[in-house]
């Protein structure tokens, strides 16, 4: 996506050199990511096939649009002539759907709590994923977080009732779509790379449509307009929190992102508690109370490697 034309006047940032704008997108992002619940939630009575697949198709049109607004065709078509990277992002759109699916399935079944706990975990994963794909070494901080976690999912089994799947399948759909655009990201920004998914997830939308139709039947148009209108908005309200969250790290150092990044499941969770009213037995308090330990850990490891880097840049030799 081509950049707004400069002014000639500077970015404002923070005294400590940190963009405020950069802060204001990010916020921003994570914000819309967190009310997402409750878009689901004002859809009913569409079902999540439904609205995913609604979704898939709204976010091609949207950014067909978008790329159109922006003349960034050209580059675009580049990416399609890459056959490794629309394998790739045909991965990516995979793994995506059922993330997608997942979670629309948590915000209408009453299962929001759990949904916010799979973004909480995200983190983790991202880590243990990168032991086991990448053969990354974790040093013993960054394993005291990943064992706290692991009791953390025991704990909550326990309190379930059976394992907590949805924020597994939540946090393993994302991490491993994270570790996939992370291979491509220097290359793929964000509009190309979310067409290049939805693209490939287009027909199956198509097909799941048709499906739905013929059986229990299409709620868009048949509830009201203020259902169709909500409906019709899923492609924007699936991008534009995307645009924003690229706009932030262009401006923000990874540290920065990595904290803000919590206010999505933080916002989910109060959804989930105090307005969905979902209950929390005390040894749900006791698994989350775990997660938010190993997160404070992961976030200790995190600091203490940003302090040490900065020590190394300032003592190197101009």
């Amino acid at each position: 996506m081509s950049s707004a034309p400069s002014t000639g006047a500077p970015a404002r940032v923070s005294p400590d050199g940190v963009s405020r704008a950069g802060i204001a997108y990010a916020v921003s992002a994570y914000a819309l990511w967190g009310f997402l619940p409750v878009y689901f939630i004002a859809l009913a009575p569409s079902g999540p096939i439904e609205i995913v697949a609604m979704r898939i198709l709204l976010s091609l049109v949207f950014c067909a649009v978008l790329i159109a607004v922006t003349r960034t065709w050209r580059a675009f078509r580049a990416l399609v002539r890459d056959r490794r990277v629309v394998l790739i992002m045909g991965l990516a759109g995979v793994l995506i759907f059922v993330n997608w699916l997942t979670y629309v399935y948590a915000a209408l079944t009453g299962h929001v709590v759990e949904a916010a706990l799979g973004y909480f975990i995200n983190p983790i994963v991202t880590v243990f994923l990168g032991v086991i794909v990448l053969r990354e070494r974790l040093n013993a901080v960054q394993w005291t977080a990943v064992g706290i976690s692991i009791v953390a999912v025991v704990v909550l089994t326990l309190g379930y009732g059976q394992m907590p799947w949805i924020a597994l399948v939540l946090a393993f759909s994302f991490g491993f779509y994270g570790l996939i655009k992370k291979r491509v990201g220097h290359r793929v920004d964000a509009v190309s790379g979310l067409t290049l998914e939805t693209a490939w997830l287009a027909p199956v939308a198509a097909i799941l449509l048709v499906v739905v139709a013929s059986t229990t039947g299409l709620t868009i148009g048949s509830v009201s307009g203020w259902h169709t209108v909500l409906l019709l908005s899923a492609g924007a309200v699936t991008a534009i929190p995307l645009l924003l969250f690229a706009a932030a790290s262009r401006r923000l150092p990874l540290i920065y992102m990595g904290f803000i990044q919590y206010f999505a499941p933080f916002i989910q969770f109060v959804v989930g508690v105090v307005v969905l009213g979902e209950p929390m037995p005390p040894e749900r308090w006791a698994g989350f109370g775990l997660v938010w330990l190993a997160l404070v850990v992961l976030t200790f490891d995190l600091l203490r490697g940003a302090r040490a880097a900065r020590r190394a840049a300032n003592l190197e030799p101009v």
